[in-house]
């Protein structure tokens, strides 16, 4: 019987998207507002992006920087449809071969919760902070709870997925 339940959950998951009007909560959202003068309180300089992410651009329903204070890394990436493009950062260190491990999320200064991990590559130790926030400043730390949200037109686009890599000590 569990089966069963398990089954019909991913079908709908499947075609659940498809009935679903998103069109009132993302029209009008297409217009990149440029990259923000400040990240996280600091002035930080803009990278230019890797192979991988350059190749990552192609077909990303939106944009996508790197930044740098010196001191840490941050991507930025400016979504203005739900779109499966936009995954957890833990995929893409997996993916180049880093071992991860899940830390609990963490509040900032101003109240805003930070999905975290550790990833480990080598004598590489980093701490990863990330989350996705609206402009209404709804925040999730989770990618699949933000996609949900998105496509079922619970939370108005676009938004900015923020990732924050420090070397840990």
């Amino acid at each position: 019987m569990a089966l069963h339940h398990y089954l019909g959950l991913c079908l709908l998951g499947l075609v659940l998207p498809l009935f679903v009007d998103r069109e009132p909560a993302f029209a009008g959202m297409d217009e990149f507002p440029g990259w923000p003068e400040q990240i996280l309180g600091v002035q930080m300089r803009q990278l230019p992006l890797t192979e991988r992410e350059q190749h990552f651009v192609k077909g990303f329903p939106g944009k996508i920087g790197r930044f740098s204070d010196g001191k840490r890394e941050v991507i930025l990436r400016w979504v203005n449809t739900p779109s499966r493009k936009l995954h957890p950062a833990a995929d893409c260190f997996k993916g180049i071969g880093y071992t991860i491990r899940p830390l609990s999320i963490e509040k900032d200064r101003q109240g805003g919760a930070w999905g975290r991990f550790e990833a480990v590559k080598g004598n590489t130790r980093l701490l990863i902070s990330e989350r996705i926030v609206n402009q209404q400043e709804t925040q999730w730390t989770d990618v699949s709870a933000w996609y949900w949200s998105a496509v079922l037109g619970k939370q108005p686009g676009p938004w900015w997925a923020i990732t924050v890599a420090e070397t840990k000590r």
